[in-house]
């Protein structure tokens, strides 16, 4: 029976949007700020191998999704995958809480949001996973239905919840974090033309 394999693909195509959020770092050049820099470098290398998990989840949800996945399958991928991306963003929070407040106008502020942000994302993933694991894998209609309950979970998740980060990586925050050879690394398969 194919009941999941288009809910499968709703769901690694929300996942996908979701999932960049923390990539989006942006701006290039700009006044040098030394204690800026320091600031993006810290954070930037800490987001570096939580970029590439996150990123790595959202394949392995892709790949459950492209073949003829079993319920059971797509259930246990899926939970480690939101399991993954929930350890990701709380360890990129901590990593913001610890590098401090950016050496900008507001920038306490916008640490504070962005770190919420964060935690909250990492929360909404846990989440997530816990309604993966409750799904009855015995039954693919209801696991098909509760696979499109997570999916526009999800989708929600992928369009709202980034505005603080947004935010906090605007100016000149944005332009020292895009001199850091590791934001620069993070962001690059998103960025190629």
């Amino acid at each position: 029976m194919e009941g999941t394999k288009p809910v499968n693909k709703k769901l690694a195509a929300a996942l996908s949007g979701g999932a960049v959020l923390v990539l989006a770092l942006s701006g290039c050049g700009g006044d040098d700020n030394e204690k800026l820099d320091s600031w993006a470098k810290q954070v930037c290398d800490a987001v570096q191998p939580q970029a590439k998990k996150i990123e790595s989840a959202n394949a392995s949800i892709q790949k459950e999704t492209s073949d003829n996945s079993k319920p059971e399958d797509v259930q246990k991928t899926d939970a480690q995958a939101f399991q993954d991306m929930s350890d990701a963003y709380k360890a990129i929070g901590a990593a913001v809480t610890k590098a401090g407040a950016p050496d900008v106008e507001n920038g306490e502020k916008k640490q504070q949001d962005a770190v919420k942000e964060l935690n909250t994302i990492s929360s909404s993933y846990a989440s997530l996973k816990k309604q993966v694991d409750a799904l009855d894998t015995k039954d693919q209609g209801k696991f098909a239905d509760g696979l499109k309950d997570i999916a526009t979970e999800l989708d929600k998740l992928g369009k709202s919840g980034n505005d603080a980060l947004r935010t906090l990586e605007e100016g000149e925050v944005g332009q020292a974090m895009a001199r850091q050879t590791s934001c620069k690394a993070a962001t690059a398969p998103a960025t190629q033309s």
